[in-house]
């Protein structure tokens, strides 16, 4: 019974183990790279927009023709459509994920105040990162492709204002 118990306790150890370490490491390893991590942000927008698209078209509601309605999809396959949502919501939360545990924790530094322009560019990129965390949760919320809109845009904004000031 009790080596039972200590693989049991293991086991369970080992599970909350695996869940932390999924993001680059907060060790101060000093790899890092910065270019990378913003070209997987725009594959997750990419994805979560094709995401988007498949929902809807499979979700289409019925075109009215006259007294009639015509189905354009045949039958609405919900398990698919189940499988994308859920696809893209991993997505938009790996969005999330990186703003938060690479950038926000680890790349961003504070800035003194006294350091007015330099401060001026931290508030900047702390906004950036702010709205790129909200519009991910909204496109997790809904399949209105204006999130995906906002989303490229504020990554492009971010990108240029991470890599044009110095960080």
């Amino acid at each position: 019974m009790q080596k039972i118990l200590i693989t049991l306790i293991c086991l369970v150890s080992f599970s909350f183990i695996s869940k932390s370490t999924k993001a680059h490491c907060e060790v101060p390893c000093g790899i890092y790279n910065d270019s990378v991590r913003i070209k997987l942000i725009y594959e997750h927008i990419t994805t979560i927009e094709k995401a988007m698209k498949q929902i809807n078209e499979m979700n289409m509601p019925p075109v009215q023709i006259g007294k009639s309605s015509i189905k354009m999809n045949k039958k609405v396959n919900y398990n698919q459509i189940v499988r994308w949502v859920n696809n893209k919501e991993s997505h938009a939360e790996k969005i999330q994920e990186i703003v938060s545990q690479y950038f926000l924790h680890q790349r961003v530094k504070p800035v003194n105040q006294s350091d007015r322009h330099g401060y001026g560019h931290y508030v900047q990129k702390l906004e950036l990162l702010h709205r790129l965390s909200v519009s991910a949760m909204k496109a997790k919320q809904t399949t209105d492709l204006v999130h995906i809109a906002n989303l490229r845009s504020t990554l492009a904004q971010f990108e240029k204002a991470y890599f044009t000031h110095t960080h």
